[in-house]
């Protein structure tokens, strides 16, 4: 899977490279899914979510220039996944999960797969997590009309956030913003599909 579809799409940050080896994706899966686990595409999670093909979650994962030294705030839990890779590099990543069973099940799978550098919140990623904010690096894997000025708030200077922005069910533009002298520059990225924010974001 990573020698094919991330590191011969371009993927070379060896540190992500080597995240995605490390976390075995089929134990982000639904049993009946765990043959096509490594395969370069999204997979139903159940309740309208999907897993990210692997090579967005690498993708996305370089975009941010990830270091050990990081604090990082996902948006979209989903099974865990995204989060796993990025536990891997970084010090320490704060998720957050709408749909309750996903946000319950994925804080039991981390803890049990070890990755204790890792904090699941049940609640809407719209808002962000401010008790912990400032992040050096927002990571948001649900589709949104336009980028929520909550997680923008919460960004450190110099930190990074990579977004899909866009009408949900269709592409959408995944962005990169960068927090500069206290302003943002945006650039688009690649286009992608994923499921469309909930809560406040869906308004």
């Amino acid at each position: 899977m990573v020698e094919r579809n991330i590191k011969g799409r371009g993927i070379d940050d060896k540190a992500v490279l080597a995240a995605m080896r490390s976390v075995e994706r089929h134990k982000f899966v639904p049993p009946e899914f765990a043959d096509q686990a490594y395969a370069d595409h999204p997979l139903p999670i159940g309740y309208d979510q999907t897993i990210s093909q692997p090579y967005i979650v690498a993708y996305m994962t370089q975009v941010i220039r990830p270091n050990p030294q990081m604090k990082v705030l996902e948006i979209g839990t989903g099974s865990g996944y995204q989060a796993a890779v990025l536990a891997e590099i970084v010090k320490q990543v704060y998720t957050i999960e709408i749909v309750a069973e996903h946000g319950k099940a994925a804080a039991e799978r981390l803890k049990k797969l070890g990755y204790d550098n890792v904090q699941v919140k049940v609640g809407d990623g719209y808002l962000g997590w401010e008790e912990h904010a400032p992040y050096d690096a927002i990571v948001v894997t649900a589709g949104a009309a336009t980028v929520p000025p909550p997680l923008l708030e919460q960004l450190k200077e110099g930190g990074r956030m990579v977004i899909p922005v866009g009408p949900p069910h269709k592409t959408q533009t995944l962005m990169l913003l960068e927090k500069k002298k206290g302003k943002t520059v945006s650039k688009k990225l690649i286009p992608v599909v994923f499921v469309p924010f909930t809560g406040k974001g869906q308004e």
